[in-house]
Order: structure tokens, then sequence, then C-alpha cells
């Protein structure tokens, strides 16, 4: 009865053991799979980076003037949008600071309702 419960008693230690086995292997593969996916996202990347410089370096070559005015208004736009945006916070934290109860800046804009 003794042996038997022993008996018992080590299969089942073997038979977990064989199933933490299993499942570090498969948690083992599944690492390499997402690493290898990830090498390859890397690569697929660096690949469309080298092809948007070059489409760049050709598109300047070709139309050199027409890409200093494009960046240019770009840098205009994003500077205008920046100072804005910094104009705005500084009055509102001058209001804010003013009159606590009063709300003097328009509220942020609710981009969930659409």
């Amino acid at each position: 009865m003794a042996q038997s419960m022993f008996e018992q008693a080590g299969e089942q230690i073997t038979d977990t053991a064989h199933k933490a086995s299993r499942a570090a292997s498969a948690v083992a593969d599944a690492i390499e799979d997402g690493v290898e996916a990830a090498r390859r996202a890397a690569k697929q990347g660096g690949y469309a980076a080298a092809e948007l410089l070059d489409d760049t370096k050709r598109r300047v070559q070709r139309h050199p003037i027409e890409t200093v005015a494009a960046t240019f208004a770009a840098g205009i736009a994003a500077g205008v949008a920046i100072s804005w945006m910094v104009r705005r916070e500084r009055l509102c934290n001058k209001a804010d600071a003013r009159e606590k109860g009063q709300k003097s800046c328009p509220a942020p804009l609710d981009v969930s309702r659409s």
C-alpha cells in the first residue's frame, strides 16, 4: 500500500515535470518567434527608411525650389501652432491664478463626440 502511494506520487511528479517542461518549451518558442518577428519588422523599417531617404534625395534634386518652399511653409506653420499653444497656456494660467472660480479659457475640445 505504502509503495503504491509512493509510486503514484512518483508518477505524478514525473507527469508534472513533463508538463512543466513542455510549457517552458512552448514559452521559449513563443519568445523566439516574437524576437524573430521584431527583427523582421526592424529590418523592414530600415529598408523603408532607406527608401524614403533615397526618394527624398531624388525629389530635392529634381525640385529644389519647391522643396525649400514647402519646408519653409511647414516650419512657419509649426512655429505658429506652437506659439499659439504656448500663448494660450500662459493666458489660461494667468487667468486661473487671478480668479479661481471664473473660467476664462475655452474648454478643451471633446474629440470623443463626433
